[in-house]
């Protein structure tokens, strides 16, 4: 059988581009991986022989070969090189944080809708391993009903980082946007959209010009309450799904091994991809008959492939993809919306 490949074109060979994209298209039989943007160092002919390397957005965006372009440039740029692609013909696969106002992300998507050409939010963190173990608590039902939930992404790096459009004051800059639109996409994802949100942004370490720290409370009709919390200054990070429920609890420390395997250089296709490390299991109390059941949870394999997979679906086969417009609205109204003092 003949696969029609999505030839494909990346703007940027750093720690995303690298880790996060080219070895699933490399990897994916319904893609070829065609060409990157490398302004400086050629690095990539070292991974991909045959990969076009070229200088410039502008010259991968004139090969017509390239179908699907994957926007993983600095955050406020999402939208201005998103816009330039779709205008050149391409579908589009753009990084977190999607764009960073509601009203920019309204102009991608109808301007997709203008060229013919799909726009298609990059959120690989609904595939991993420690995230599906809470949804497969929620859908076995022995929590009973959801009551309280929390959610951490904390990280520990009191210097300034080097890449200079996360650590300025700019569009979608801060912790908040780079990490907690993961987060909130995954409460999305799992209970739609919430009845209400509070956020606080603060800044802690000497000389940063953008919150390191974030928390989000949502609330929900159904009395479900959703703290979400992002941080820079976590040097013993606890769990990173806790979840109360009228009959149970589960919590869950962060364990999803994509990453790190990644860097590592593992691929995508080995067999102990996605695999957790022993000892990750999550911890699922519950009532039962009366009698309160404690039960290990492993967690079936992370793959962001699947992500992938979905693209692919819907640029050949118009398949709903998997991160709906209106989920992409509803988490920039909260991440625009102003702090609390």
């Amino acid at each position: 059988m003949t696969v029609n490949k999505i030839v494909t074109g990346i703007m940027s060979y750093g720690m995303s581009g690298r880790i996060f994209h080219t070895p699933f298209i490399a990897g994916n039989d319904h893609f070829e991986l065609r060409a990157i943007v490398e302004r400086s160092t050629k690095k990539a002919h070292l991974d991909y022989p045959s990969i076009i390397s070229y200088m410039s957005i502008d010259e991968l965006l004139a090969d017509e070969a390239i179908e699907l372009v994957i926007v993983n440039t600095p955050n406020d740029t999402h939208v201005a090189f998103a816009k330039q692609a779709l205008l050149a013909g391409k579908h589009v696969l753009i990084e977190k944080p999607f764009a960073p106002t509601v009203a920019e992300a309204k102009e991608l998507f109808e301007l997709g809708r203008r060229v013919g050409k799909f726009v298609l939010p990059y959120h690989n963190r609904r595939f991993d391993s420690d995230f599906n173990s809470l949804k497969s608590v929620l859908e076995s039902g022995k929590l009973g009903d959801a009551v309280e939930l929390h959610l951490r992404f904390d990280r520990y790096r009191t210097e300034i980082g080097q890449k200079v459009f996360k650590e300025t004051k700019r569009p979608a800059a801060g912790i908040l946007f780079d990490l907690g639109s993961h987060l909130l996409d995954q409460v999305i994802s799992l209970f739609g959209k919430p009845t209400a949100a509070v956020k606080r942004t603060s800044i802690h370490r000497a000389d940063s010009e953008v919150d390191d720290f974030a928390t989000i409370l949502l609330t929900y009709d159904n009395g479900l309450t959703v703290f979400i919390t992002v941080s820079m200054l976590v040097l013993e990070s606890q769990y990173s799904f806790l979840i109360h429920g009228t009959q149970g609890t589960f919590v869950k420390n962060r364990t999803d091994v994509q990453e790190n395997q990644l860097i590592a250089g593992i691929w995508p296709l080995d067999n102990h991809y996605g695999e957790e490390n022993e000892h990750a299991e999550g911890l699922l109390t519950y009532l039962e008959n009366g009698d309160i059941i404690s039960e290990s949870i492993k967690a079936n394999k992370g793959n962001y492939m699947f992500l992938f997979d979905a693209v692919y679906e819907q640029i050949r086969n118009n398949k709903p993809y998997f991160v709906t417009e209106e989920q992409i609205y509803w988490q920039l109204e909260i991440l625009e919306q102003p702090s609390l003092c």
